[in-house]
């Protein structure tokens, strides 16, 4: 079976972000896996293993992205493939990555591709859709667990609290959602045979793309982080004094009643 897994390389977002003229300060942020990839790469891992085949992860960015592909690879996938493309887009978006994804995956008859449902950076969940929607090929998001059988998968799907259980052919394009595996940690033998495992670089012309064919479809405003909170009041005395002195704080400072 011939699986690929998109991967996005994003900061993490439980450590202390900082802007810098409007964009984040890359300097000082910690980039991981996007956390919903990792389910992606988990489930192609099992499903290869209960198949065979083999898994490849494909990340669009910069050289950067390389390390969050060996860790994929340390976690067991068999390939990686990094399309570069910080030289020749300066501002992509889920449109971009989306074509440069697409074009790649053209002509590699890929029987299943993994992605995450969301990223945590842009959280806009549409890459996976519109990959497969270029490749003209079904798709199933948030799926929280997947078996196949011959040329048929069935799935299972969260929606909203609920689950929706859905049968769909190969090849077939699924998002990963929280519950779906527990992705497993890269063990040291992992490790070590990462740093052996083949690694490609491409760029735009090697798909024979251009700036404009891959050219944003939307444009980012502004960036800004969120007010910053503040401490909380504790209220002492008799209870009858703490409900009136709560009542004048949220009509008087929180203005909410």
């Amino acid at each position: 079976m011939n699986i690929y897994v998109l991967l996005k390389r994003t900061f993490d977002t439980e450590e202390k972000i900082t802007l810098s003229n409007g964009k984040i300060n890359e300097d000082g942020a910690e980039f991981i896996i996007n956390p919903y990839d990792e389910y992606a790469v988990e489930e192609a891992i099992v499903v290869r293993d209960a198949h065979g085949g083999e898994v490849t992860v494909v990340s669009v960015g910069s050289e950067e992205a390389e390390k969050q592909l060996r860790t994929a690879l340390a976690m067991g996938a068999d390939k990686a493939v990094l399309i570069n493309i910080e030289d020749d887009v300066e501002d992509g978006d889920q449109y971009t990555t989306s074509k440069v994804i697409a074009e790649y995956l053209k002509d590699k008859e890929a029987d299943l591709i993994i992605a995450g449902n969301v990223a945590i950076d842009s959280g806009s969940g549409q890459v996976g859709p519109r990959v497969a929607e270029i490749l003209e090929i079904p798709y199933i998001t948030t799926i929280t667990k997947l078996e196949i059988n011959g040329e048929t998968a069935t799935v299972v799907r969260d929606v909203e609290g609920d689950s929706e259980v859905i049968e769909a052919s190969l090849p077939l394009l699924v998002t990963a959602q929280q519950g779906l595996n527990e992705p497993r940690y890269p063990s040291l033998p992992g490790i070590m045979k990462a740093k052996k495992k083949p690694l490609e670089e491409l760029e735009l012309d090697d798909l024979d793309l251009d700036e404009d064919d891959v050219e944003a479809k939307t444009k980012t405003i502004e960036i800004f982080l969120p007010a910053k909170k503040e401490e909380g009041k504790v209220l002492e005395g008799e209870l009858k004094d703490q409900v009136s002195e709560l009542i004048g704080l949220l009509r008087n400072e929180a203005k909410v009643i």
